[in-house]
């Protein structure tokens, strides 16, 4: 008989969901926004929808830690934040060797950005602009990072 353990040693991830053998990993997102509403709202969609595992960090300097510290499949970062705003926080992310490969989608509540960014960062992967809509949330970040 095939144990839950026999299947943790499978994937080599530390995230693999073990309760199926045929299971996706879940996927770890970290929300960088100073938004607390918007980080709940945020959390138990993406929780809701699409079964991953979401935590927020409410200033760009928490989640520059928690980055570093958690390793998550991607980082959904607000631009407009006080203190260290968005731009910062992406410098500092991509400063990182640690956090430099994660994946970055930026939020904003503007509707113009600047188009250079994403060529300046190779970490960003999209923008979004909000509000968006929580209900697709998870299928627009599925089709971003090719997890389909």
């Amino acid at each position: 008989m095939t144990t839950r353990k026999d299947f943790q040693a499978v994937s080599g991830n530390p995230h693999f969901s073990t309760s199926h053998p045929y299971r996706h990993p879940t996927r770890r997102v970290l929300l960088i926004d100073d938004e607390a509403p918007l980080r709940r709202v945020t959390q138990l969609t993406l929780k809701i929808t699409a079964g991953w595992e979401v935590w927020g960090a409410a200033s760009g300097k928490e989640g520059v830690q928690q980055a570093e510290l958690e390793q998550p499949d991607v980082i959904l970062l607000d631009l407009m934040m006080p203190d260290v705003d968005g731009l910062s926080t992406l410098k500092m992310l991509q400063d990182n060797p640690k956090t430099q490969p994660i994946p970055i989608i930026l939020l904003t509540a503007k509707l113009q950005t600047n188009p250079q960014l994403k060529l300046q960062y190779s970490a960003i992967k999209a923008v979004l602009v909000k509000p968006f809509d929580p209900t697709t949330l998870a299928q627009e970040i599925k089709k971003t990072l090719n997890w389909i």
